[in-house]
């Protein structure tokens, strides 16, 4: 459940393994990252699906080395 919506997402191992990851540094679990990453990929600039969302948002995270924000 996603924003109280039955959804799924189809991911890579690495991209779940590093998702994962990201929640636990930040204190969260994977359901309450991904809903925050949902809730920011609607505009001109977002991935329309929300598995190209996570993707960018993993990407950004391991690029920056820092905690960015869900897009």
């Amino acid at each position: 459940m996603i924003a109280g919506h039955a959804s799924s997402v189809t991911l890579e191992e690495a991209f779940w393994d590093e998702l994962k990851q990201i929640a636990a540094d930040r204190g969260q679990s994977v359901n309450q990252l991904v809903t925050e990453i949902d809730s920011g990929r609607f505009g001109p600039q977002a991935p329309g699906s929300l598995s190209s969302a996570i993707r960018v948002f993993v990407l950004g995270w391991v690029k920056e080395g820092a905690p960015p924000s869900p897009p």
